[in-house]
């Protein structure tokens, strides 16, 4: 099928510029990882005006800085979130806000109403100012009437379609536009939620959502009449999570992603998630973006480590299929499943020692998972083995001995003591191990 010149225009703006790949920061230690798991930027914030309240509290003003600096240094960006919803007490308290993070020098801040939006731009016009999906933004009228009022990017819904993303660049091409292609889905439509506003005073939009949609529900009818009430009993296999949506994973739509010439950046959800999933996360994504740009195609590749996280299943959702096209996006009977894999321990931000996560003992055959750059040598000393595996390293201690000295028959999780690796590795080197007998690949989907 012959392309027409507005997907030719496209694919050779691809050919100039890589898709961006950004990936949450919920502290200054995954904002590190991450980066160095491959992500070009992050994203996080400091304070309640941030839409995830507990990462935001890991972040003081002065780690905040620290972790800019630390991306710009490596020729990386951060985006800070604003992206609250602020009530009328807090406006002052906001703008105040506004002015500090400005200081720190962020690549783009992140806002979610047009108010902020305004505001923001007002008090730091030369801030770039992505505006979060929070926004809602579905088609071009309401992208344009937002690039008018100052924005640079348009995070957009959850719910859209790649026919529409095309649709919003061929219209504002200099507008950027940024997807979802990981993480956590919400039962609310691109997550305006009141659910646990009205069961536990949480407010999501506030930041400080208590996932009420992942529990389990019972359903009852009721006769005002006559004051009855007795239990729908539950279906066999139907379950009772009824609001629980599945995990989004659209490694293996890369391609026909990029292929669109419509998505600036490709972003990973997930600030309160572990160190290791803001880890495998970004090198998943950055293979899939480095061969795509390669001409390969190993989507089995990034399944295997993405597997390796706890999810609620996995579903690509709506950008690739209609909405009314998908009947997988819900997990109807559990609200969390165990990966592929266990995350034994981590290495020091040095390389030197390992921190158990996870009890080992010597003669285990760990798995390591380091960046896609890390250069890893074959050892064999006095403390153990580290060796290559049908395309894999690992290690296998002979000896557990701590920095202080001792040694340990075995270490388990809350053990603090820094046990010597043979050799050195990358920093923020994750070790792991299959979490089922001989399981040596991802679940069926």
């Amino acid at each position: 099928m012959r392309e027409n010149s507005y997907e030719s225009m496209q694919k050779e703006k691809i050919g100039m510029k890589k898709v961006e790949l950004l990936a949450p920061a919920g502290n200054l230690e995954k904002l590190k990882i991450a980066l160095n798991y491959g992500a070009d930027a992050v994203y996080g914030g400091v304070s309640h005006f941030s839409l995830r309240i507990r990462s935001g509290k890991e972040f003081t003003f002065e780690s905040f800085k620290e972790g800019i600096e630390y991306a710009h240094a490596h020729g990386k960006k951060v985006y800070a979130t604003i992206n609250g919803f602020p009530f009328n007490s807090q406006l002052k308290l906001l703008k105040k806000h506004i002015e500090d993070m400005a200081k720190l020098a962020p690549d783009a801040f992140i806002v979610a109403t047009p108010g902020v939006l305004k505001l923001a731009h007002e008090i730091a016009p030369d801030m770039p100012l992505h505006l979060s999906t929070q926004a809602n933004v579905m088609n071009v009228l309401d992208a344009s009437v937002y690039a008018e009022m100052g924005a640079t990017r348009i995070i957009t819904a959850r719910e859209i379609s790649l026919r529409d993303l095309k649709e919003i660049k061929k219209e504002l091409p200099e507008l950027e536009l940024e997807v979802f292609v990981h993480g956590s889905m919400c039962f609310a439509y691109s997550g305006r939620c009141l659910i646990s506003t009205l069961q536990s005073g949480r407010v999501p939009n506030r930041g400080s959502c208590a996932n009420d949609c992942r529990f389990p529900y019972e359903i009852y009818a009721a006769n005002p009449e006559t004051g009855t009430l007795f239990k729908l009993e539950e279906e066999e296999g139907v379950g009772t999570y009824i609001m629980n949506s599945k995990d989004l994973n659209l490694a293996s739509h890369i391609e026909e992603i990029l292929d669109s010439g419509a998505v600036d950046s490709l972003k990973i959800e997930g600030r309160t998630k572990t160190a290791y999933y803001a880890a495998v996360t970004a090198k998943a994504y950055r293979m899939a973006i480095d061969d795509y740009y390669e001409k390969k195609y190993r989507p089995e590749k990034y399944q295997y480590e993405l597997h390796s996280l706890q999810n609620r299943g996995y579903t690509d959702a709506y950008l690739i299929s209609r909405p009314f096209e998908k009947h997988d996006t819900q997990s109807l009977d559990f609200t969390m499943q165990l990966g592929t894999h266990q995350v034994t321990g981590e290495t020091t931000e040095d390389g030197l020692y390992y921190m158990c996560k996870y009890k080992t003992l010597p003669g285990d055959e760990l798995e390591i998972v380091a960046p896609l750059d890390a250069v890893i040598e074959a050892i064999d000393n006095e403390y153990g083995t580290i060796y290559e595996k049908d395309g894999r390293w690992y290690l296998r201690f002979k000896k557990l001995e701590a920095k202080n000295g001792k040694i340990w028959e075995s270490v388990h999780s809350g053990n603090v003591n820094p046990i010597k690796l043979p050799s050195k590795l990358p920093p923020y080197t994750f070790f792991r191990i299959p979490a089922h007998p001989d399981m040596n690949t991802y679940p069926k989907r």
